[in-house]
């Protein structure tokens, strides 16, 4: 994880770059010059979770930009950039701020699930799309969903399901949970819990943590004496990264114990390193090596990223930006509603994603990847770390429009 005065240039670096793609083509006179169409790409650009969108992610919002010409309708388009601090309350201030003084049409978010559930009401009001490309709560398309929101990566019910019913069917059916104590874990081991449950197995403790904690000795040995079959970690970022880089201290896999996540990034398992990490098992709905157009968008990517490969939020905001900016020109307007609806009406067809549709409460019926980290001998290359073990399909790990909740598209 790169350190905050390494950071701040990149993401001024990347900012200059932005600025560039919105803009395009000099304009003789600024009158001559239409009014942009505004995207406001809202996360963590600093701190724990910078490194799984952060930078990158705005990065990949600029690069479907790019590839879409630079222009909608005749309109330059324009990003612009938010820290929002994982503070809930900086993340809303700002969506407000944009919605009401910058006239965005749409906001895109990578950020903790508090601040995204306080800046979808907003949204809804305001009718302009929410692009959620990395917040983890299935609150969004659940009971606090809004018909202005589409969630393209993941949620807290998809990512566990899959790795939980795998894991319990090779007999690895005790678990202990390690948890970060907020919205986004708790609803992970929730999940993960029930589908352990369903499919035999039994959870035989937890131990919570603090955002941002760096010391995971006390949550480690309640894991080791547990006994659990499998310790799965329900935290990311800089969390995960501690704690997995400290089991491997404490000796839980080489112990016997299977480690787990309910959903991981590919720059956390780097960061871990794969002697530590080797073996581990979790699902992801992308991954750079998958197969030739990934691979192709991924080397551009990295190209200009310091060479580190995407992590799935990054790749998400690409394809959110590139969805977005599709049905602005198949709707032939801005307008909020109309382009919503041209969105969930037309199958995303994107470098990683093919003919996928959107359903009404906003859910991306994507294919998720069961994967286990290679060994340090089967790695060749630096983000060579994944063996995809199984492709989950869509229909078997969403949840139905029922079990969802979302009041508005119930009828």
């Amino acid at each position: 994880m790169l350190p905050t005065h390494r950071r701040r240039p990149m993401l001024a670096a990347l900012l200059a770059a932005t600025a560039y793609a919105a803009t395009g083509f000099a304009a003789p006179a600024a009158a001559q010059t239409p009014a942009p169409v505004k995207i406001g790409v809202m996360g963590d650009q600093s701190g724990p979770y910078a490194d799984n969108g952060g930078p990158g992610s705005v990065l990949a919002a600029t690069m479907a930009i790019e590839d879409f010409g630079k222009t909608v309708l005749g309109r330059p388009i324009q990003l612009l950039v938010g820290d929002d601090q994982n503070k809930p309350d900086i993340g809303v201030a700002m969506a407000r701020k944009w919605l009401n003084d910058d006239k965005v049409d749409a906001i895109l978010t990578f950020t903790i699930s508090p601040t995204a559930l306080g800046v979808q009401p907003l949204m809804t009001e305001a009718k302009k799309p929410h692009l959620i490309a990395g917040t983890g709560t299935a609150d969004l398309t659940g009971r606090a969903c809004s018909p202005m929101a589409i969630n393209f990566v993941y949620d807290t019910y998809v990512m566990p399901k899959a790795i939980a019913r795998a894991l319990v069917a090779e007999g690895k059916d005790t678990w202990f949970f390690i948890t970060v104590d907020y919205a986004f874990g708790a609803a992970m081991e929730a999940a993960a819990t029930q589908f352990v449950r369903e499919a035999g197995g039994r959870v035989l403790g937890t131990a919570k943590h603090p955002l941002g904690t760096t010391d995971f000795a006390s949550q480690l040995l309640q894991a080791q004496a547990s006994g659990a079959k499998v310790v799965a970690f329900a935290n990311a970022g800089a969390d995960f990264t501690n704690a997995l880089k400290q089991a491997g201290e404490f000796g839980l896999a080489k112990r016997g114990q299977t480690l787990a996540s309910t959903g991981t990034t590919i720059n956390t398992i780097v960061a871990v390193g794969l002697d530590a990490a080797q073996g581990m098992q979790f699902t992801v709905p992308f991954y750079w090596d998958m197969n030739e157009e990934t691979r192709t968008w991924s080397r551009r990517f990295m190209a200009r990223f310091g060479n580190k490969a995407p992590t799935f939020l990054q790749s998400g905001a690409y394809s959110a930006t590139w969805h977005y900016l599709n049905a602005i020109k198949a709707a032939g307007t801005t307008d909020g509603e109309a382009v919503m609806a041209k969105m969930k009406a037309t199958p995303i067809n994107d470098f990683q994603m093919k003919n996928v549709p959107i359903r009404a409460d906003g859910h991306v019926l994507r294919p998720m990847y069961l994967v286990q980290v290679k060994s340090p001998a089967e790695s060749k290359e630096p983000y060579d770390v994944y063996k995809i073990t199984a492709a989950v399909a869509p229909d078997t790990i969403w949840r139905t429009v029922k079990e969802a909740g979302c009041p508005y598209a119930q009828n």
